[in-house]
């Protein structure tokens, strides 16, 4: 057998490995094994082979990981617009308790608030996170 055939092969495995798996790194380590097959069929020596492979390989897995670690993370899902359809939304809080919590009245049911900082006066407030079952708020 070739050894261009053997380096394809082992990309497929390396390949389905990554999709039983999820592991996207795997995928970057197949594109390296199949650089490694592209040298074999440029007739490489099998020592070239081997260095194209880690070093594609490595490349790869080095760029991906600092694309991803550059990118703002999301925030959590308790404050996160794109989990959470309540964030941002307004509520009318007429009253505080003394233990700085009031009841509101939110999309049909009552809520317990929970007010961060100087936010303890009546009237509209903004939807900051969930907490719970409890809408943090911050004062309009």
């Amino acid at each position: 057998m070739a050894e261009s055939t053997i380096w394809w092969v082992v990309a497929g495995i390396a390949v389905a490995l990554e999709l039983i798996t999820g592991t996207f790194y795997l995928l970057m380590l197949a594109i390296g094994v199949a650089a490694a097959a592209i040298a074999a069929h440029l007739g490489a020596d099998t020592t070239t082979q081997l260095v194209t492979a880690a070093i594609v390989g490595s490349c790869t897995v080095g760029g991906c990981y600092l694309i991803r670690s550059r990118r703002p993370s999301d925030a959590p899902a308790e404050s996160n617009r794109d989990v959470n359809l309540d964030i941002g939304e307004t509520v009318q809080v007429d009253g505080w308790n003394a233990d700085g919590t009031a009841t509101v009245k939110y999309r049909g049911a009552k809520w317990t608030v929970i007010g961060t900082g100087d936010t303890h006066g009546a009237g509209p407030h903004r939807v900051r996170s969930v907490s719970g079952s409890r809408l943090v708020v911050e004062k309009i």
